[in-house]
């Protein structure tokens, strides 16, 4: 490759500054050499990297090789080491999979701890085809089809240092014309001929039938590759726009969506808003399948009696009135806008006084003479306030949860009553909510649903002479 050309891919492509540090992934094989050799030919510091999977005899003579490489030539040199098949078992995973969450988490860790800018790996064009060829077998959808990006950010090893390969657009044949015409020395990993790996099989058996229909079938998967990459990136920003259009809330092991909205959405566009989702609450979940965003799409559409789902492991769906619930662990879901207390507690609420509420609310109660108060008015005031009739009151107030059996006499239904569990349905108080909600009570009676309605027996009239203001404020 023409430096010239590198070092605009790796100023304009990668976007990296190339006087910092670069943590370059080193196996020791002609693609990573090929790598290393280039960086060092423009001058980007680099550091060399070499994870030692144990997976072979030779692993332990390969890191020494490129260890001797990288002080030849006056590098800074890490080793990591790990026995991945021992980690893949005690993960159920697949050896390529365990080993390639290994090389990344080793190849991140050390990034950080040096202060590089970049990770640095020797992914080229034959890699590509082999990729997308995959996520095709397997059914993959426009972000598997695109391939792999020169430059990419991956939160599952590192939210903030990139990944870059230089080299993805170079083919495997240039790259060892390269090392040949450099006089560099790689080593070959024989099992890159096993045809046990599913890889190896496409690039040593499918690919050379696919090129007996189409002589240049690379070329041509390279090429859609760039166009659906492309297409990706218009789907991404229509995607983010929905995404921030209907997200209520995001908190550590949940996030609220709007459920009107997502459901006003294409099916496309809810599908990929669904996907958005899961992975953001679940960065480490790399298979967010087809079937998975099917069945999601069809809970919103049409919940069951439940309202409830669990799409994955650690992964819960819940409707709430208008709200998607995504979870890993729906008893967590917390609401900061709601007052709550503790369950079964109960506390005397003096004439005046502050009462703290979780969530960050608390009750103010004030005493007062009705005067010239309009009580027309006071019955129109915000869910967040109440007036009273004191003299209607058996008793001091009381602030507690709900009881076994609780009935409510909501204002404007004439003195009928109603159990409170109905009265909580038809407001859409959310279930979990329920258990800690708070109420004002005269003895037994409930005067006031905290922030929903007051009782029909204690709601101020002509004749009303002493009144109790009831406010919820919430303190920020």
């Amino acid at each position: 490759m023409d430096l010239e050309r590198f070092r605009h891919i790796l100023l304009e492509e990668c976007g990296l500054n190339m006087d910092k540090l670069l943590v370059a992934g080193i196996s020791g094989g002609p693609d990573s050499l090929c790598l290393l050799d280039l960086l060092c030919a423009v001058g980007v510091p680099v550091a060399v990297a070499h994870f030692d999977h144990g997976l072979r005899p030779e692993s332990a003579f390969e890191a020494s090789m490129v260890e001797q490489e990288a002080k030849r030539r006056g590098l800074v040199f890490v080793l990591g080491r790990e026995d991945v098949s021992a980690a893949a078992r005690a993960a159920g995973l697949s050896i390529e999979e365990a080993a390639r969450n290994a090389r990344y988490r080793f190849l991140f860790s050390q990034a950080r701890s040096l202060g590089a800018e970049a990770v640095a790996v020797a992914h080229h064009a034959d890699d590509q085809v082999e990729t997308v060829l995959m996520h095709l077998l397997r059914g993959s959808g426009l972000s598997g089809l695109k391939g792999m990006t020169t430059r990419a950010v991956l939160p599952d090893w590192d939210a903030e240092i990139p990944l870059v390969r230089p080299l993805l657009g170079m083919w495997r044949a240039e790259i060892l014309a390269y090392c040949a015409e450099h006089q560099l020395k790689p080593f070959y990993d024989a099992t890159n001929s096993d045809t046990q790996y599913l890889r190896n099989r496409l690039r040593h058996e499918l690919i050379p039938v696919l090129e007996t229909y189409n002589p240049k079938f690379k070329d041509g998967m390279l090429r859609m590759c760039t166009l659906l990459a492309g297409d990706y990136e218009v789907l991404r920003e229509a995607t983010k726009a929905g995404w921030e259009e209907c997200l209520m809330r995001k908190q550590k092991g949940y996030l609220i969506l709007n459920l009107e909205l997502l459901r006003g959405y294409s099916s496309g566009l809810r599908k990929n808003i669904i996907r958005e989702g899961i992975a953001q609450l679940r960065p480490a979940l790399r298979d967010i399948d087809y079937d998975m965003v099917v069945r999601a799409e069809t809970f919103i559409q049409q919940p069951p009696a439940t309202r409830q789902m669990k799409l994955a492991r650690q992964t819960w769906l819940e409707v709430e009135g208008n709200r998607l619930i995504i979870a890993e662990n729906l008893a967590d879901v917390r609401y900061p806008e709601f007052p709550r207390m503790d369950p079964h507690s109960e506390v005397l609420a003096a004439f005046p006084s502050r009462i703290s509420l979780e969530g960050g609310w608390q009750l103010i109660v004030e005493p007062g003479e009705a005067g010239e108060l309009d009580h027309g008015s006071l019955l129109e005031c915000g869910p967040d306030e109440a007036w009273l009739d004191a003299d209607k009151l058996e008793s001091s107030l009381t602030l507690r949860t709900r009881w076994p059996g609780d009935r409510f006499q909501p204002l404007g239904m004439g003195g009928h009553s109603l159990k409170l569990s109905d009265f909580w349905i038809n407001e859409r108080v959310p279930r979990r909510a329920r258990e800690r909600w708070p109420l004002v009570c005269s003895g037994e009676t409930i005067a006031w649903v905290c922030g929903k309605r007051l009782a029909e027996p204690f709601r101020v009239t002509g004749s009303t002479r002493k009144v109790i203001h009831l406010r919820l404020e919430r303190v920020l």
